[in-house]
């Protein structure tokens, strides 16, 4: 049986490969698709062809639809085909060019313990290079400004992130008050008009807090 081979492509292109095989005369044939999304167009339009179309879920979490061009019993006429029909929205990824921002406000993540707080931080900081859209800036104020003057982990992750075209705003004002003014190890010193404007302007402000 022929397999046409979907996975990882998005709609409408696997009911066009479908489409396609059913004008080139094949009888039966097998599809393969790794989304609900056109699993769902893929048997929606064999029906609109009046075909039958068997589906299996398969170990991977995708899936193998079966085509079989026999008509189905007291089946009607076949419906008009718009391709505008089959498009759908499969997650993946922002657009390109979305402002994302995080906002470090504090030195510690959660509440019940300041220590714990301080350790789940620095995580969350050095797990941010692995999350998906990259922020184009990071913001610190008040207690947040001790993770951009403070050796660790979190502090090594923000200069590798700045290295990748990151930009780090740090509240002057707050390293004022901490008096860390002098230790500022990353990034450079803003001002509440930028961080305003930073938050403003953003697509999406995420924050741990």
């Amino acid at each position: 049986m022929k397999q046409i081979d979907c996975r990882g492509l998005g709609c409408p292109e696997p009911v066009l490969r479908a489409k396609a095989a059913l004008e080139q005369g094949t009888k039966s044939f097998e599809i393969l698709v790794d989304n609900e999304a056109s699993r769902d167009n893929v048997v929606r339009f064999g029906h609109s062809r009046n075909c039958r179309v068997a589906l299996t879920t398969l170990a991977d979490g995708s899936f193998r639809l079966n085509f079989s061009a026999d008509p189905k019993e007291d089946a009607g006429p076949a419906v008009p085909f718009d391709e505008a029909d089959y498009r759908c929205e499969v997650p993946a990824g922002l657009p390109a060019g979305f402002n994302l921002v995080y906002v470090i406000a504090s030195d510690s993540m959660g509440r019940g313990s300041d220590e714990l707080g301080w350790a789940l931080l620095q995580t969350y900081i050095t797990t941010i290079k692995d999350v998906s859209p990259q922020p184009s800036r990071i913001l610190f104020y008040n207690g947040g400004v001790k993770l951009v003057a403070t050796a660790g982990k979190a502090l090594e992750a923000l200069q590798a992130l700045e290295k990748k075209g990151v930009k780090l705003l740090t509240c002057g004002t707050c390293l004022e008050f901490f008096k860390l003014e002098k230790k500022l190890q990353v990034g450079i010193i803003t001002n509440m008009y930028e961080i305003m404007d930073s938050m403003a302007s953003a697509d999406r402000v995420v924050s741990p807090f």
